[in-house]
C-alpha cells in the first residue's frame, strides 16, 4: 500500500480528525436542498423534537442531513448558512435544486476543503494513493492514519465511513435476490463515476470526467492556489495534480485533463495564464487566486 505522510505545511488544520457521523447514510437525492432550507428557515431546526416530521426522514436521517450540510460547508456550524451554500442553494443560487452534475463536482471538491470534516474521505482521496484496492486496503490505511492525530477510533467507526463512502462513489447493484436493497438507494455523487467495482475490488477512475467542466478544475486550482501558494501569483502544475488536498487528487485527474481545462478558460480569462519555464508548467495569476475563481464560478453558472 502507498501513502504520503501527513503534509501540513500549507495549513495549520487541513482535516478535523472525527470519524462516522454521518449515522451511516450517505448523502441522499434531495438531502442538502431540504436540510438548507429548513435551517434558513429555522438554524435550530435540527434539534426540534418535530425534526423528523419538519424534515420528512427518520430521526437518524435528520442527524445525518445536520452532518453533510455542515461537511459540505452549506451550513456553518450554528446552521447558518454559508457564502458557499447561499451561491449554490440560495433562493437565486447557481443551482438551487443541483441539477448540474457541475455541482456535484463542486460540492466533493468543498467537502476536502480546510478544515475537512471528513477524516476517511480526506484520507480515501488525497493520502491513500493505490489505484486499486480492497475495503481491506482502506482499513488498514485509516489505521495508521489515525496515528497522526493521536487519537483512539473504534474500528468500527472507519468500517462504517469507508462503507459510507464506497456507497457513495460507487456504482451499486440494486437487486440481490431479486429484492432492493435499502443501503443501495442511489446517491447523487454516483454521477461522477469516481470509484469502479470489479468484484470485491475497487479502482479510482483516472483521467477524464465526462461531466465535470473546464471551468469547476480550474476555479477549484485556483482556491487551492489561494491556500497553498503562500501568497505567490503561481503554483506548478504538479502540486495541483498531487499535493495532498490538490484538485487532482480529489477529481482524480491527469496533467493532460488539467493542462486543457486550464487552458480551455484561459481562452476566456486573460488572467489565466499556463506557462513552461525551464520545463516547469506552472498555472500563473495575477489577480486574488480565490476572487478570480468566484468570478469563473460566476461566468459559468450564468453562461
Amino acid at each position: 500500500m502507498i501513502q504520503t505522510t501527513l503534509n501540513l505545511k500549507h495549513l495549520e488544520n487541513p482535516v478535523n480528525p472525527i470519524f462516522a457521523n454521518h449515522e451511516t447514510f450517505h448523502p441522499r437525492f434531495g438531502w442538502l436542498k431540504k436540510g438548507f432550507d429548513a435551517a434558513k428557515k429555522n438554524p435550530g431546526v435540527f434539534l426540534q423534537d418535530d425534526a423528523p416530521v419538519r424534515l420528512g426522514v427518520g430521526k437518524n436521517m435528520v442527524r445525518a442531513i445536520r452532518y453533510w450540510c455542515s461537511a459540505f460547508k452549506i451550513l456553518d456550524k450554528n446552521n447558518l448558512p454559508t457564502t458557499f451554500g447561499e451561491n449554490l442553494l440560495g433562493k437565486n443560487g447557481w443551482d438551487s435544486y443541483l441539477e448540474n452534475p457541475a455541482s456535484l463536482w463542486l460540492l466533493h471538491w468543498n467537502l476536502f476543503k480546510p478544515t475537512c470534516e471528513a477524516a476517511a474521505w480526506y484520507y480515501t482521496f488525497n493520502i491513500f494513493r493505490d489505484l486499486e484496492f480492497t475495503k481491506e486496503d482502506i482499513l488498514a490505511g485509516l489505521k495508521d492514519y489515525i496515528g497522526n492525530f493521536n487519537k483512539t477510533i473504534a474500528e468500527s467507526s472507519f468500517i462504517k465511513d469507508i462503507n459510507c463512502i464506497l456507497r457513495m462513489y460507487a456504482a451499486q447493484d440494486f437487486i440481490r435476490n431479486n429484492s432492493p436493497i435499502e443501503d443501495s438507494i442511489d446517491c447523487p455523487f454516483n454521477e461522477l463515476d469516481l470509484i469502479r467495482t470489479f468484484g470485491k475490488k475497487y479502482q479510482f477512475k483516472i483521467g477524464a470526467k465526462a461531466n465535470l467542466p473546464a471551468a469547476i478544475i480550474v476555479a477549484t486550482c485556483l482556491e487551492y492556489a489561494s491556500w497553498a501558494s503562500h501568497g505567490r501569483k503561481t503554483i506548478n502544475i504538479p502540486s495541483l495534480l498531487y499535493d495532498e488536498g490538490s484538485p487532482g487528487m480529489v477529481f482524480k485527474l491527469t496533467e493532460n485533463i488539467l493542462c486543457e481545462a486550464i487552458e480551455t478558460v484561459a481562452r476566456e480569462f486573460d488572467a489565466i495564464v499556463l506557462s513552461d519555464t525551464a520545463g516547469l508548467i506552472q498555472l500563473s495569476f495575477p489577480d486574488e487566486a480565490d476572487i478570480l475563481a468566484q468570478e469563473i464560478l460566476v461566468q459559468y453558472y450564468n453562461s
